[in-house]
């Protein structure tokens, strides 16, 4: 099935709406028969930036935190499908306010879900990330605990009821708050490329691949369910490399060193999760540890295909050299954009 004929005559439900996901998705979903969107947020500004751009009747929005599981309620009604984007994600912010990060990322979430059950919901996608894995800062470990608890709220349902899928991805690119753009701005005011560490690797995702995994998860997930979009990598050195050839720029690399909570690289699926992994070509379909809480009976089993398995990490994914770096960068419309304002294509 087209993805846009998944959402005919359907009501939709963004939460953190304005962010580079929601944008994207009502890209998509603007030439589709979908009956409404609504936009879930706190931020009035962003809401009214975003109506004035797109100026359609089936753009709804909701002023609301997803703390507030009052204002969910009332933004839940009649809705068929949630995607949920609200977070906090820069990884220096949560790891100096960690317990903004909880209230957002874990308890927030779980209002989400208590609401969309509530509210009969037919699917929930929430949004994760590559930091959720072996987290060492707290918003991967906020990340972990929404996982946590959509697999804990999808065991006590019945394929009947709500389907809770989560989906995790690594950076997207040119996403707010993301290193593309920085860069380009530092290129662009002739302002030295920051980097952290340079043989730091992270994978490279662009938001319409980030789309289409949401879109897969909507259309395949059973119970509980989690996917995971196999991506390249590349270190931040080349990618720094290949925007510098990109706008033909000499400005000088300055090594800043690693912020607070950050990882030389980021792990995208465990060798546990592996295991019972679905190799569904561009993805890997995990579902759900459905065990009960008799943990007896499996004292005496074991399985030992896991130790000749890896984790899937941005430092063993396919590894892109600067060449392959620019062919990607080229293909995004955010950066394209950049170039033609400065003539460089």
């Amino acid at each position: 099935m087209n993805m846009r004929q998944h959402f005919d005559e359907a009501t939709v439900l963004v939460t953190g709406g304005t962010g580079s996901f929601g944008n994207a998705l009502w890209d998509l979903l603007r030439d589709s028969a979908v009956r409404e969107v609504r936009i879930f947020s706190r931020d009035e500004l962003k809401q009214e930036l975003m109506r004035i751009r797109y100026n359609d009747h089936r753009l709804r929005f909701y002023i609301g935190d997803v703390r507030d599981r009052d204002s969910l309620s009332r933004a839940m009604s009649g809705v068929d499908y949630v995607f949920h984007a609200a977070a906090l994600k820069q990884v220096p912010s949560c790891e100096f306010f960690p317990l903004q990060a909880v209230q957002t990322n874990v308890l927030g979430s779980s209002n989400v879900i208590e609401e969309s059950l509530r509210n009969r919901v037919a699917r929930v996608v929430c949004l994760s990330t590559d930091k959720a894995v072996y987290p060492i800062n707290a918003m991967g470990m906020t990340k972990a605990l929404m996982e946590k608890t959509t697999v804990a709220a999808a065991r006590a349902q019945d394929s009947s009821r709500t389907v809770l899928s989560s989906v995790r991805y690594g950076n997207v690119m040119c996403s707010r708050g993301s290193v593309i753009p920085l860069f380009i701005k530092q290129l662009k005011s002739g302002l030295p490329l920051t980097v952290t560490v340079p043989e730091m690797t992270r994978f490279l995702l662009p938001l319409t691949q980030a789309i289409a995994l949401v879109g897969f998860a909507l259309e395949n997930a059973v119970q509980g369910d989690l996917f995971v979009r196999k991506a390249p990598a590349c270190t931040v050195e080349d990618l720094a490399l290949a925007l510098k050839n990109l706008f033909a720029s000499d400005v000088p690399v300055q090594i800043i060193g690693m912020r607070h909570g950050e990882k030389i690289y980021e792990t995208l699926a465990t060798r546990e999760e592996l295991l019972k992994a679905e190799d569904m070509g561009d993805y890997y379909r995990v579902p759900m540890d459905d065990r009960d809480l008799n943990y007896g009976k499996y004292f005496t089993e074991g399985d030992t295909r896991g130790s000749s398995l890896e984790d899937y990490t941005s430092h063993n994914t396919q590894q892109l050299d600067v060449a392959g770096v620019e062919r990607l960068l080229l293909e995004l419309p955010e950066v394209r954009a950049e170039l033609e304002s400065v003539g460089r294509i």
